[in-house]
């Protein structure tokens, strides 16, 4: 299981996108506010979000109540400032993946407190970013490639 988290995400579609690949892949949502949209069951079932209960979502207020109501032992920072690949680290089943915000991403004191997790998608100089959800997919399935995914084999959809 991997575990998806989001530190104050701004725009809605790529929390639904997310959303989409974590009931996909049975990855467990974690929410840090505030948030730049509303999640209540309302605005959910308003936005067609069909797949919103295939989603296991966790909401908090900031990063320190993150990690005061989470055993993290493993957690990867997703970061265009980051030194190193995304797939020269190693995943293990229950690993954190930490992103951030659209237009910020992750507060810089965070990312220097945790530098050695810091792991980045290598793209050209000149281009600013990925998207959000894509950074997502990217590492998602990168982890759950390196698992072996191990929860995904049961639907018949993966190849041992």
């Amino acid at each position: 299981m991997l575990h998806i988290v989001l530190v104050e995400p701004e725009i809605p579609q790529n929390t639904g996108n997310i959303a989409r690949t974590c009931a996909a892949t049975g990855s467990v949502l974690h929410l840090i506010r505030p948030l730049g949209f509303d999640i209540s069951e309302r605005a959910v079932r308003r936005a067609g979000l069909d797949y919103w209960d295939l989603v296991d979502v966790r909401e908090y207020e900031n990063l320190d109540d993150f990690f005061a109501r989470n055993r993290v032992e493993q957690m990867w920072l997703f970061s265009t400032k980051a030194p190193r690949c995304y797939t020269d680290v190693s995943y293990e089943d229950g690993c954190y993946l930490i992103f951030g915000k659209e237009t910020k991403g992750l507060p810089e004191p965070f990312l220097q407190a945790h530098s050695q997790c810091c792991v980045k998608l290598p793209m050209r100089e000149q281009a600013r970013s990925l998207n959000l959800s894509n950074s997502v997919a990217v590492g998602c399935f990168e982890a759950l490639r390196q698992l072996g995914f191990p929860h995904l084999k049961q639907y018949g959809k993966m190849k041992p």
